[in-house]
């Protein structure tokens, strides 16, 4: 590890992926957190509003570093709300709109899925501080797959309206999926440092847990081979721009505002 950070190339790696890390959590935390209020049972409003409060923690943890490795003295704060859209990392995934509560269920299951696999390989990162944050944030994402992967199974096994349901969302957010499995250089240089997996390595992991849980929930794996992408270079949807528009304005409109 030390020596990948003692160059400028092995620094922009690590922060590269620092970056792609902590945009994921704030940005799906910020989703699911639209929830708040929202929800269809006063249980699922609770239990969506503390995944959101975990993942905006190890939010916290993830661009914390990485303001720390770019060593231009940038906060986790000053990575979340002063960059434009551009310069976020994180999957189109995470940015789709939550649309009903089994769409927001199925990608939270599918997000679930990879980051547990993620995080148990960055345990045994060469780097102590990717190690140490995953080893923290492993044990809240233990409890939202197997939340999550309990609800898929519950309401795709359920009525046919919630099946339906079910179905329609994995359909549509099947495509968003293959972004996860897709690395660049940056994850070649920390995959043979070993900081962090190559992206491609942790799919036989995630296609066996998924299909284990999606055949549970009788529903059925899209066929479709077509991966949308972009969001790890910084190219995204419309969708993320509003999400920044609402994120971002108190810190846009009062500058340096601290409460």
């Amino acid at each position: 590890m030390a020596a990948l950070a003692d160059t400028a190339a092995g620094r922009a790696a690590l922060l590269e992926f620092l970056l792609r890390t902590g945009d994921n959590t704030l940005i799906l935390g910020h989703r699911v957190s639209e929830w708040c209020g929202h929800s269809p049972v006063l249980e699922e409003d609770i239990a969506l509003a503390n995944t959101a409060l975990d993942l905006i923690g190890q939010t916290q943890l993830w661009l914390g570093l990485a303001g720390e490795v770019e060593g231009q003295g940038r906060t986790a704060d000053n990575l979340a709300y002063l960059r434009d859209a551009a310069e976020f990392r994180n999957v189109l995934l995470v940015e789709r709109p939550n649309g009903d509560f089994g769409q927001t269920l199925m990608r939270q299951f599918l997000f679930d899925a990879w980051h547990f696999e993620l995080l148990k390989a960055l345990q045994g990162s060469t780097d102590p501080r990717v190690a140490e944050i995953a080893a923290k944030a492993i044990k809240e994402v233990s409890y939202h797959l197997e939340r999550s992967a309990d609800l898929v199974v519950r309401l795709g096994d359920g009525t046919a309206e919630s099946h339906r349901r079910m179905q329609n969302a994995l359909d549509e957010l099947w495509s968003y999926t293959g972004e996860l499995f897709v690395g660049d250089d940056a994850d070649e240089a920390l995959a043979d440092a070993g900081v962090a997996p190559s992206p491609a390595s942790l799919k036989p992991a995630w296609d066996a847990a998924v299909a284990r849980v999606l055949g549970e929930a009788t529903l059925a794996i899209p066929s479709s081979g077509y991966v949308h992408k972009g969001g790890k270079r910084g190219v995204h949807t419309e969708h993320l721009g509003y999400i920044l528009a609402e994120m971002q304005f108190l810190q846009r409109a009062y500058p340096g505002a601290t409460w």
